[in-house]
């Protein structure tokens, strides 16, 4: 009886109760496995039914040492599939060639239409100043779409987003003229491996170009090693407690930090909204 009367009071209710739709996240790369910086967020997301696209806008067809450019940007691709399914998120890759990307109109209104498409809450990407070009004017053209999303002529539909979704930069080491400023500090201690899994799926790279590269030792491309894995394992490191730790105090106790192995920061564009505190824990529900 108790069940039925419940079941009659939901159903009475139903229509009173406001469905939490699903948060929408995009980060935007330069290159396939660029994404990946925020890959501990993203497995955070979907694992709470949230969605989460990664996108980069370009091929990467350029980057390894001896494979042509043809061949290595449809395996780039490949790798990016697997990254998705690890992740549970949707890819895409824009076809520019690596080591050319331009701020042009064309790539603006393509990443205009796809925050507008995603119906983006969250928008992410890399800071505008970065070693690497494309980097670079990735951000400029993600920062160029940020008002622009809102203007409904410069919508190739004509539906606007009218919401502003909080755009946010990764993390980085470059100081000049301005060092990162971690804003937003994310445990990722639980979906560390996925984040590793996701950067490994990425073998062209993280593999092989890298460590060519960077002059390192080459020899753990030949199997999936310890070495291997260590390797990897050394790469996700990046984004460690020690780095973020007074940043991470606003959002954790500090008891709470010493469980706390693994940490993503984010900083916050002035561009999109400005969220509070109150708004952000809206958007990061992971966040205690």
């Amino acid at each position: 009886m108790k069940t039925f009367l419940l079941f009659v009071a939901l159903i009475i209710a139903a229509p009173f109760i406001e469905a939490q739709e699903p948060l929408r996240i995009i980060v935007f790369g330069a290159h396939p496995d660029d994404p990946e910086k925020a890959g501990g967020l993203a497995a955070l997301y979907t694992q709470m039914g949230h969605k989460v696209k990664f996108v980069t806008l370009t091929n990467g067809n350029k980057g390894h040492q001896t494979m042509k450019s043809k061949e290595l940007a449809a395996r780039r691709k490949k790798e990016a599939m697997e990254t998705a399914r690890i992740l549970g998120i949707e890819y895409e890759i824009m076809n520019n060639n690596d080591g050319e990307l331009q701020p042009t109109l064309k790539n603006r209104f393509a990443v205009i239409k796809l925050i507008c498409d995603w119906k983006a809450d969250v928008v992410i990407t890399h800071r505008p100043n970065d070693y690497h070009p494309d980097h670079r004017y990735t951000s400029i053209i993600v920062q160029d779409a940020a008002y622009m999303i809102s203007v409904p002529k410069m919508i190739p539909d004509g539906k606007p987003l009218l919401k502003a979704p909080v755009f946010l930069y990764m993390a980085d080491n470059f100081q000049k003229p301005n060092p990162f400023s971690p804003d937003i500090t994310v445990n990722i201690t639980s979906v560390i491996r996925k984040k590793a899994e996701a950067y490994a799926a990425h073998e062209s790279q993280m593999f092989e170009w890298l460590p060519w590269n960077r002059g390192e030792s080459i020899t753990i491309l030949s199997d999936y090693t310890q070495s291997r894995k260590e390797y990897v394992d050394r790469y996700v490191e990046r984004g460690n407690v020690d780095r973020f730790r007074e940043a991470a105090l606003n959002w954790y106790t500090a008891q709470q930090l010493q469980d706390i192995r693994h940490i993503e920061a984010y900083e916050i564009c002035e561009y999109g909204s400005r969220p509070n505190k109150a708004r952000i824990k809206q958007l990061f529900p992971m966040l205690p």
